[in-house]
């Protein structure tokens, strides 16, 4: 029987689920065993997976969970350097290029184990089959918009929270933002056609920030791109590969601009491909922004786990999207896990 085994996320700060009680339900019905852990951080109370017919344990026992179990999990697990022998489904951050990809790589290797990256479930046509994208971009929108207002005072970001929902978010930006006297800055989203940046786009125009909306037609060029020095704001809403450009380099510290908050929502730091050079580690719940310069300020924003500002709304989004994939846990050489065990195998071959 297949086995899914849903752990307790150990991450600060880090209440999403991949999966609902109900989603749990249809798994059950289609003869799949669920286990969970207990939670106390989960924004989806323990008890409704027990109602739901989940197997209930306590948290952070996955490692010895049996070894035909497929460990479900969001964000990145301890880095120990202990060996992973189970299956796991999660965000790895390993095949970009970062450098803690490649000790996790390093694990899954000495184990046997296999990772099925989130970021690389994919159909047939290459396109990601369940993101957090959407809920990411509207977070890190608002976080962004927080520290404009902040530097309107004299400041600098203060810590954030989770927010019960939406409806919350946007009344504590709205408080923040009447504090500016009247301004309204302007923004520029690049990715604007993906789910990031309509996440983005979505939050400026329920704050009445005018938005300019970029994708890869209008960074073809390759840069530089002095339009994004004129807006207040920028967001990075692309993931970083390759062929990625630079899109504000550290020269751009020194050039005259307006610029003075930038949103790096796809928050890649530790990779050799990070379109946003001006910081070297990602920010935090505690401390949103990385100043980056003085006189004029520049602050950076790049927390990496956004969506969790709204536990709730984005878990739900994402794991309805994820569902149908999950229910074909039971047939792992094919499809979308198929897919992304190849994806793993190749990027395995280099560490």
């Amino acid at each position: 029987m297949t086995h899914l085994w849903v752990r307790a996320e150990q991450r600060p700060n880090e209440d999403r689920a991949g999966i609902t009680p109900e989603g749990a339900a249809a798994l059950l019905a289609k003869g799949i065993r669920v286990t969970v852990e207990a939670s106390d951080n989960r924004a989806i109370p323990t008890e409704n997976y027990a109602a739901a017919g989940c197997s209930i344990v306590p948290a952070n026992t996955w490692p010895d969970a049996p070894a035909d179990a497929i460990i479900f999990g969001l964000k990145e697990l301890p880095d120990d350097g202990t060996s992973l022998s189970h299956r796991h489904i999660m965000f790895g951050h390993a095949f970009k290029g970062q450098h803690a990809g490649q000790r996790l790589l390093q694990r899954f290797k000495a184990g046997g184990g296999t990772l099925y990256d989130l970021e690389y479930l994919v159909d047939e046509h290459g396109r990601r089959v369940a993101a957090f994208g959407y809920w990411a971009g509207y977070a890190g929108a608002a976080v962004s918009l927080l520290a404009w207002a902040a530097q309107q005072q004299g400041n600098i970001c203060p810590p954030v929270l989770t927010y019960k929902d939406k409806d919350a978010l946007l009344a504590s930006l709205g408080a923040a933002m009447s504090k500016t006297d009247g301004e309204t800055p302007n923004a520029i989203v690049i990715g604007a056609l993906g789910r990031v940046g309509a996440g983005s786009a979505d939050l400026c125009a329920a704050m009445g920030v005018p938005v300019t909306k970029w994708d890869m037609a209008e960074t073809a060029t390759g840069g530089p791109f002095p339009e994004i020095l004129d807006h207040d704001l920028f967001f990075n809403c692309i993931l970083a590969r390759p062929d990625t450009p630079v899109f504000v380099p550290k020269s751009a510290l020194r050039k005259p601009r307006r610029l003075s908050v930038i949103g790096d929502i796809a928050c890649d730091p530790d990779s050799d491909y990070n379109p946003v050079p001006l910081y070297a580690q990602a920010t935090e719940w505690a401390a949103p922004v990385f100043r980056a310069h003085d006189d004029p300020a520049l602050d950076v924003m790049a927390i990496d786990n956004l969506p969790s500002l709204l536990p709730l709304e984005s878990s739900q989004d994402f794991a309805h999207q994820l569902l149908p994939s999950l229910q074909t846990l039971d047939n792992l050489g094919a499809g979308v896990w198929a897919r992304a065990e190849i994806t793993y195998r190749n990027h395995l071959e280099g560490v």
